[in-house]
């Protein structure tokens, strides 16, 4: 379709919403799971559940960093589709799905045999690493199917076809609630299992995730004869920014949760519970930006710079809406999140770290849209600097307060909230006015603000 005929430019509201809702419930789709991993793995004991936030923040942010599979994937795709070169958007899908593949074999067998040191090196030791370990060993099995699905996903996505990861991702983690229950408490002949049973759902449920999108992606795009391995430069330039910032990112995180459980297990599973609803609400915001990616990256294919900005300009003003809304529900639902992911004796001090998580959503969800603009204009070099400052700083707030031993759960999520600041602040400036060479900024194509949403 001719950009001047996509429905954005009529109804820039509207397009955004709907091409946002099926990604939200997509996106919430799997950090809601993890809600419920926690839940049911905490009454199993603070133990238990510290070990589980270990092994969820180790692989999660392993696999993260590889995040380029799929924003690459997207943006490279969206590109095309303004460029109207379907070739170039099938090739760089089949190369993706394979790069998935092999990079999660890869990370299987490199990981396998240092759980108990990575474990240890999260300050899990006795119980708590027992179920680390536990978790892990069968949690990396999933490796190989979450790298090709996230690719699949950002195909599609580039694709503006928001439907069908959002089929799928309500397939695969109802599918994981369901062998939650069964597995982590057994039933019948099924022996309970505890936190391994959790792992066990997740891994199965995976597997049908990735094989159910490559065969979407195929239907809807086709993939290629053959696997064009002399462009996997080309994806893995594209993808070295966004693995550093991702790498980053993830070291900030797992530092933070270092730090939460060397206070002890008490505040290593408050800590969990927090961060779990912090990644739901992350990724439910994350929403937009995925919207804001393809739509961006579409009309900057198709040399339409003005809708591209006027596209940041409507989904940013939805991202900050959003976040102070998300802001108001975890403020009052803070007593309910308590009982339900808090064991007992981690309650006295879950509060207060609790309401600073919740003050920093609106910020949240700048510095997230913001990320979802730049990958869709291929800024990828600028989020990383701006992650590196960001990332710098907290890390050395962390390690500092802990040297003076003034380290608290509640001073973990104030510099937490600084760090989601300062990633903002660089999101902004880079677009309005936009500062140095920005591909969307003000004097890239002579204006000095987005045209006029109706």
């Amino acid at each position: 379709m001719p950009p001047e005929r996509h429905p954005f430019v009529a109804r820039p509201h509207r397009t955004l919403v709907a091409l946002s809702l099926p990604v939200l419930v997509s996106l919430i789709a799997e950090p809601l799971t993890g809600l419920v991993d926690t839940a049911f793995v905490a009454r199993l004991g603070a133990s238990s559940l510290a070990g589980l936030g270990i092994g969820a923040a180790l692989l999660s942010g392993t696999l993260w960093i590889f995040n380029f599979l799929g924003v690459g994937t997207q943006t490279e795709v969206a590109h095309a589709l303004g460029a109207g070169d379907r070739r170039r958007a099938r090739e760089t899908t089949g190369l993706a799905l394979a790069l998935g593949a092999g990079i999660g074999a890869a990370v299987c067998a490199l990981l396998w045999p240092a759980l108990a040191l990575l474990a240890g090196a999260l300050g899990a030791s006795g119980d708590v690493s027992s179920a680390a370990i536990a978790y892990l060993g069968i949690r990396l099995l999933a490796g190989p199917p979450l790298l090709v699905m996230l690719a699949a996903f950002g195909a599609l996505r580039g694709l503006h076809d928001m439907r069908t990861p959002l089929r799928i991702a309500l397939a695969i983690n109802a599918l994981n609630i369901v062998l939650d229950a069964l597995l982590i408490f057994g039933w019948g002949p099924i022996p309970a299992l505890g936190v391994a049973g959790a792992a066990w759902a997740t891994t199965a449920s995976h597997w049908l995730g990735g094989i159910w999108a490559t065969l979407a992606v195929r239907r809807e795009l086709g993939l290629p004869a053959r696997v064009r391995w002399r462009d996997a430069g080309t994806l893995l330039v594209v993808g070295r920014d966004l693995f550093l910032r991702t790498g980053l990112l993830i070291t900030f995180l797992l530092v933070a949760t270092r730090a939460a459980n060397r206070l002890g297990p008490e505040s290593g599973a408050a800590h969990q519970a927090i961060r779990q609803v912090w990644i739901f609400t992350a990724l439910a915001l994350d929403a937009y930006a995925a919207t804001a990616q393809s739509l961006v990256g579409y009309f900057l294919g198709a040399r339409c710079h003005a809708l591209a900005r006027r596209a940041a300009g409507v989904a940013s003003r939805w991202a900050l809406g959003s976040g102070i809304l998300v802001c108001a529900c975890m403020l009052l639902l803070e007593d309910g999140a308590a009982r339900a992911l808090v064991p007992e004796d981690a309650r006295p001090i879950f509060s207060l770290a609790w309401r600073i998580a919740a003050l920093a959503q609106p910020l949240n969800a700048i510095s997230f849209v913001t990320d979802g603009i730049h990958w869709g204009a291929r800024e990828y070099r600028y989020l990383r600097n701006a992650m590196l400052a960001a990332t710098a700083a907290g890390c050395a707030a962390l390690f500092g307060v802990e040297a003076l031993g003034h380290a608290s759960l509640a001073g973990i999520w104030w510099i937490t909230a600084g760090w989601i600041s300062i990633r903002a602040s660089f999101g902004v400036l880079r677009i309005w006015p936009g500062v140095g060479a920005a591909a969307l900024g003000a004097r890239a194509f002579g204006t000095s603000a987005p045209p006029a949403a109706s």
